[in-house]
């Protein structure tokens, strides 16, 4: 008798917890949002990260925001951000990465193919990435990314990329800790249905984020004497 009170409630606290968790992603994917109004859609305290999304007047695909308390220096950062060919180990969905044009210290143009959902074609991008350095005047180091969707001529099977477009902003709290801070949009093109779009629009920014995180701990970057082949402090 005893055995099957404790596999009811047991039974009973994992189909409400299901419930929840159900509810919790069908409000990820209404469009119900009140326009212009970050809505904080992920808080994981442990980890020191935090999720937004926003609906935006004419717009079908949110807008996203992250903050993220990294345990890391402006140096360690770098070189993650330098290391285009490993973005893939840690770049949400992302499948290949290659560096095409180094076009200066400050800025360059990479490529990246990103693995979409079975039944979909993937996507692929080509960035641009111009870096804003840090210095006396400036504390912090600002990065903007820019999709440029013609780039290169498109690559069937692949499906190019409208918008992948963000700015990020490194601001050192001390000598071990960075606030990291990312605000943008991406459009997949295709025939991508915007629901879909947004429901990865608030998880792509969270699973980066815990990417950095295990990037950073890595000594090929923490502990590296090698120079950065790209200004991010002045």
């Amino acid at each position: 008798m005893f055995k099957k009170i404790i596999f009811a409630c047991t039974f009973s606290s994992l189909l409400w917890s299901n419930v929840a968790l159900a509810e919790r992603n069908l409000d990820d994917l209404r469009d119900e949002i009140p326009a212009n109004e970050w809505r904080l859609q992920k808080n994981d305290a442990r980890h020191k990260i935090k999720v937004y999304v926003k609906n935006e007047d004419g717009k079908k695909i949110r807008s996203f925001k992250v903050e993220a308390i990294l345990d890391t220096n402006i140096e360690t950062l770098s070189r993650v951000q330098s290391d285009i060919d490993s973005y893939s180990r840690w770049y949400f969905a992302t499948l290949e990465s290659k560096l095409l044009q180094k076009v200066s210290d400050k800025e360059y143009i990479f490529y990246m193919v990103h693995d979409a959902p079975y039944g979909t074609p993937d996507r692929d991008v080509i960035m641009r990435a111009v870096i804003e350095p840090m210095t006396a005047k400036r504390p912090y180091v600002q990065l903007k990314m820019n999709a440029l969707p013609n780039f290169l001529p498109v690559k069937p099977p692949y499906v190019r990329m409208e918008a992948e477009d963000y700015t990020a902003r490194w601001t050192p709290i001390n000598k071990s800790q960075v606030l990291l801070e990312a605000e943008g949009f991406i459009n997949p093109g295709g025939a991508a249905p915007s629901w879909a779009v947004n429901f990865i629009q608030g998880r792509g920014p969270y699973i980066n984020m815990m990417g950095l995180r295990r990037m950073i701990n890595l000594p090929q970057y923490n502990d590296s004497d090698a120079p950065i082949p790209y200004t991010f402090v002045e």
